[in-house]
């Protein structure tokens, strides 16, 4: 009975204030997603396993939660919903050439090791730009982060660029085994130079290549790194990534949010569908990235679609964290209360709906025996109420403000 009282390792309630924020911070985001022409979808919690199988590229098959259909399916809950955005759109727009502008908010699952102390439910809100494979969609999904990281308060944050082709092509001019790049792509990805370094030395790569990859770290800062970057592009792939991030700068300026840009040209997705940029947000009070994204042009593929297309998904779990520690409020809807007794029913009824269809919102609550105002008040406090209203027997209303706690009686006969 006792473990009925507790949640699972990973997940956790979210209840009063926090759960108000977090339904705020979701509207804003979802406003401004709505700004840019983005349309609701919504795709189901589970889908077949396929849907996330390793050669769509997501998370590896041990993290995932797997279960049985009554007809012997299996299936998985969801730990992106990137692949099904995909799956759907390949079915519903399938007879469509025009991009399909699409945002989303839902609940992820990972079934993470226990040591690693992270979260196995969190809420993801994201954008899908699907049939668009132009610098501008490139621009604008990046334009996007920026405008809804800023619409919700938070002013100190990063957004860390790359492009796949860059590292994928100095891993190509190596010409080490497929085990060897893996590894060499976990090093980077921890920022372990010294142990990239330490495996090319035990190997015949060309010392122009080994150079690159060295010089990897100092490739990470505003767009004057880019030009360090073509430098030492070791083919035309690479040398056209270059030059796509330095074209997208200049319509991030057009945009105004260059300032919350860097580049960072070591950069590889988590996920092995990302085909061209890619990108994370970063800020102040966690650890991990609150927005990941990136293009995925050959990801609608897997589900008999030919199209190009990017993405992103913000981790709201993380952002909320962050708005915490950096002490920032989001504004949300005012509760106030009205407290009443047998004699005053009717009265607070009348109140309430008054108040209701003025678009305030209102918690009735009979008084108890044995409790008085001061009871009402923490109450009030606890549940982050702004107002009470306590209804005296003689129409007299005490009026009392629970954030500076400053009190009014108010004759009401």
């Amino acid at each position: 009975m006792r473990q009925l009282l507790h949640t699972p390792e990973g997940v956790r309630d979210i209840y009063n204030r926090e759960c108000r924020q977090k339904l705020a911070v979701q509207e804003k985001l979802r406003n401004m997603l709505h700004s840019y022409g983005y349309q609701d979808i919504q795709t189901p919690t589970f889908e077949f396993f396929d849907v996330f199988r390793k050669e769509v590229g997501t998370i590896s098959a041990k993290e995932l939660y797997r279960f049985f259909d009554r007809d012997g399916n299996t299936l998985a809950l969801r730990p992106d919903i990137t692949p099904s955005i995909a799956r759907a759109t390949a079915t519903l727009f399938e007879e469509s050439d025009l991009p399909a502008r699409l945002c989303y908010t839902g609940n992820t699952f990972i079934n993470h090791s226990s040591y690693q102390g992270r979260l196995k439910e969190n809420t993801q809100m994201g954008a899908e730009l699907i049939g668009d494979d132009s610098i501008e969609a490139d621009a604008e999904m990046l334009a996007m982060v920026v405008d809804g990281l800023k619409s919700i308060g938070l002013e100190e944050f990063q957004v860390n660029v790359g492009h796949v082709d860059f590292i994928e092509s100095l891993m190509v001019e190596t010409g080490l085994e497929e085990d060897t790049k893996a590894e060499l792509r976990i090093l980077i990805n921890n920022r372990n130079f010294f142990g990239v370094d330490e495996i090319l030395d035990a190997t015949n790569v060309d010392p122009r290549i080994k150079d690159a990859f060295h010089n990897l770290q100092e490739l990470v800062g505003c767009v004057e790194v880019l030009e360090q970057a073509a430098k030492i592009a070791p083919n035309e792939n690479a040398k056209l990534a270059v030059a796509h991030l330095q074209k997208m700068h200049e319509l991030l300026t057009l945009y105004g949010v260059e300032d919350h840009i860097s580049f960072d040209l070591s950069m590889s997705g988590n996920y092995g569908y990302y085909t061209g940029i890619i990108f994370r947000a970063y800020t102040y009070g966690t650890g991990d990235a609150i927005v990941r994204g990136g293009r995925y042009d050959q990801l609608m593929e897997k589900f008999g679609k030919q199209t190009p297309s990017i993405g992103f998904a913000i981790i709201v779990d993380e952002l909320m964290s962050a708005l915490s520690r950096q002490k920032i409020q989001v504004s949300t809807d005012k509760v106030s209360i009205i407290v009443f007794g047998e004699n005053t029913r009717q009265w607070a009824i009348s109140l309430a709906k008054d108040f209701r269809s003025k678009g305030k919102n209102i918690e009735l609550i009979r008084r108890e025996a044995g409790k008085d105002k001061a009871d009402y008040v923490e109450h009030g406090k606890r549940s982050n109420a702004v107002s009470l209203m306590y209804l005296e027997e003689d129409f007299v209303i005490a009026m009392i403000n629970l954030k500076t706690g400053e009190e009014k009686l108010v004759d009401c006969k």
